[in-house]
């Protein structure tokens, strides 16, 4: 088969492709020279969207509503752009070979891609129940959602099973998201996790008991200290029942599991330094072997504000990583320094009326602030992490624009805090101040 060759490519298709390719257009970028290579069929798209406003029964997002840079304000980036720019989209292709040291991508096809410089931009896969060999988990109806193909068949299951009953696997965003969505389109909904409490990474007891508070209160039913251990299924091979390790029995139409994802980082394996479960890069996202960078999800990357080296998995990441790698790239070319990537950690959520933001770190002491009773009408409650007397993350729920800038700002600067009694009494005063 033909050999094409890239001065660039970036491999992958999702939110950091998206955001890279318009950093390289922003940078200048000739016809020919970049190359798009992605195993999905669209354009890059905002993933987040997926399990959000893509399920809402009524004005449901769809493509090209939510292509990328939207979900920063940005413009749109349509596939006409692209072409316009001189990208190249090179979709449905999955790449099943990738030699570094011969700068040579090769896909399922046969095809054989040739670059100058690579941005791995792979991302995550999501961790399936048949991986771990659980009983029954190939049934049907059971969803994990990653891509827009997965979403397109939870809408269809979701229409097909018209007010049935639905098992959400797992208690983290997903969990969260998804039951919230699922909840909308008026199925009855349970979720089942194995921690004490629902998004215990960055939830503390106090901050999930509102959450899960709220949940029922929209009858979602919150099964804590269980995992699922099998499915039945029906003659049609669809899933009829989840079996639960406590050895209770839930019915179900629709599974959707969200247990966690892994950096999609195989192809590369022994070919680059890694650590952490991702692809060790420096400051500017270039890995061990200099022709190539990595960006997003599969980066293990050193956080300047802690001195430290993580790997961080969500949108806000992906984008910035990704404008930071073009940013190096075109700087060494043009023989320009650009600063390192100084980063302040951030995660969000929005499910029914809610909407949250955390910045910083989530280690230390903490306290609890505000108005956190799940039956308020305007709940609006927050929580700082505080280590070696200083306040190091903040979260909030129900902040307004500034107010999510203020804890934002505290995080950064990481302002003393010795009492935490004051602390808690002052509350997002405290933040506004600084």
């Amino acid at each position: 088969m033909a050999e094409k060759s890239f001065k660039y490519v970036i491999l992958g298709g999702g939110v950091a492709a998206g955001y890279a390719a318009r950093e390289f257009a922003k940078q200048g970028v000739q016809p020919g020279e970049l190359a798009i290579i992605s195993k999905e069929a669209v354009a890059p798209y905002e993933r987040p969207a997926l399990s959000k406003a893509y399920l809402f029964p009524e004005g449901a997002a769809r493509l090209p509503g939510f292509h990328v840079c939207v979900g920063s304000g940005g413009e749109r980036l349509l596939p006409e752009w692209y072409k316009e720019k001189g990208i190249e989209l090179i979709l449905s292709t999955e790449i099943v070979k990738a030699d570094l040291p011969a700068n040579t991508l090769v896909s399922a096809a046969g095809e054989t891609f040739k670059y100058q410089i690579l941005i791995i931009a792979t991302g995550s896969t999501v961790i399936k129940l048949t991986d771990f060999g659980v009983q029954g988990a190939d049934a049907k109806n059971i969803f994990y959602l990653r891509e827009i193909d997965d979403a397109d068949k939870l809408v269809e299951a979701i229409k097909a099973k018209k007010n049935g009953k639905a098992v959400i696997v797992g208690g983290g965003y997903i969990g969260l998201e998804l039951g919230a969505a699922l909840k909308i389109n008026n199925l009855d909904v349970s979720m089942v996790y194995p921690e004490p409490w629902c998004m215990p990474r960055l939830f503390t007891s106090g901050i999930a008991a509102f959450y899960e508070g709220y949940y029922a209160n929209k009858g979602i039913k919150i099964i804590k200290g269980t995992v699922a251990v099998g499915f039945n299924s029906d003659s049609n091979g669809e899933v009829k029942e989840v079996q639960l390790k406590d050895g209770r029995v839930l019915e179900a139409d629709i599974v959707v599991v969200g247990v966690g994802g892994r950096p999609l980082t195989a192809l590369f394996k022994g070919q680059v330094e890694e650590e952490m479960g991702g692809i060790k890069t420096d400051a500017f996202f270039k890995t061990s072997v200099p022709t190539v960078y990595a960006v997003g999800d599969v980066a293990t990357f050193p956080l300047k504000l802690y001195n430290e080296l993580r790997r961080v998995e969500h949108v806000d990441h992906a984008r910035k990583s990704a404008e930071q790698a073009v940013k190096a790239i075109k700087g060494l070319e043009k023989g320009q320094s650009v600063d390192e990537y100084d980063y302040l950690p951030y995660f969000y959520s929005r499910s029914f009326d809610l909407a949250w933001q955390f910045y910083g770190d989530n280690v230390g002491d903490t306290v609890l602030f505000g108005d956190n009773n799940p039956q308020s009408p305007k709940p609006k409650f927050g929580s700082y992490w505080i280590k070696d007397g200083k306040v190091v993350g903040a979260f909030l729920e129900g902040g307004s624009a500034e107010e999510n800038q203020a804890i934002a700002k505290v995080a950064k600067l990481q302002p003393k805090a010795e009492n935490l009694d004051a602390l808690t009494k002052e509350g997002l005063a405290f933040a506004c101040k600084i």
